[in-house]
């Protein structure tokens, strides 16, 4: 989420993390461009009118640099014109602002869905169910109870079908910025995943390549 409003870019972030989306906040264009330019993003939220940076200029620099981020533009100005200059610099998705807050979700989501290979909104595995657009599992036809970072790491694996997936991409995709890459977070909400998983144990620990769901 890239926002020279400071206060508008964090209700922002918190209303996408209780969407169950991890979100950076940056506030100018060139700090924008940095991490953007470092770290593989779903999407990338840029506003226009950025200080440092024209959010502009770090579109087309994003492009140049072959950035396979998604990028959804967001502006005061909601002309024609204005709209077709946006997209025809790279940006997939175009948003005038003040915007409704569900259709941004929506947009993000849908931009997201691109970036990643296609997954079915139920996924299954055994007698394990997780349905991605109600947000919930059951194992056995037993509802489980999975706190939101317990859910993200789940759609992974199961998405993941049967290959490993080590706790770096985990903490990426499923966690922000905030984590530390050094931390036991992984390890913590895995123990608590398995624990409600029950037995016979579905998740594997692959030696120096990760988690992956036991296949039958």
């Amino acid at each position: 989420m890239v926002e020279d409003d400071e206060e508008m870019a964090q209700i922002v972030a918190v209303g996408l993390r209780q969407a169950h989306m991890a979100v950076d906040v940056t506030f100018d264009g060139v700090t924008a461009l940095e991490r953007a330019t470092r770290n593989g993003y779903d999407v990338i939220v840029l506003d226009r009118d950025l200080p440092g940076m024209h959010g502009d200029d770090v579109c087309n620099e994003l492009m140049a640099a072959g950035c396979r981020s998604r990028i959804l533009m967001l502006t005061a100005a909601a002309t024609t014109e204005d709209l077709v200059e946006g997209l025809n610099m790279g940006a997939d998705d175009y948003l005038p602002k003040p915007f409704d807050f569900p259709a941004l979700v929506a947009r993000v989501g849908a931009l997201a869905r691109r970036v990643q290979p296609p997954v079915p909104p139920v996924l299954r595995q055994g007698d394990l169910v997780l349905d991605t657009a109600r947000r919930t599992c059951a194992r056995g036809g037993h509802p489980l109870d999975l706190r939101p970072k317990e859910f993200g790491v789940l759609e992974i694996l199961m998405a993941a079908e049967g290959r490993a997936v080590s706790a770096e991409e985990l903490l990426e995709r499923v966690w922000d910025e905030s984590a530390d890459p050094f931390t036991n977070a992984v390890k913590i909400v895995m123990s608590r995943l398995r624990a409600k998983l029950g037995d016979p144990p579905i998740i594997e620990t692959i030696a120096r390549r990760g988690y992956r769901i036991h296949e039958d």
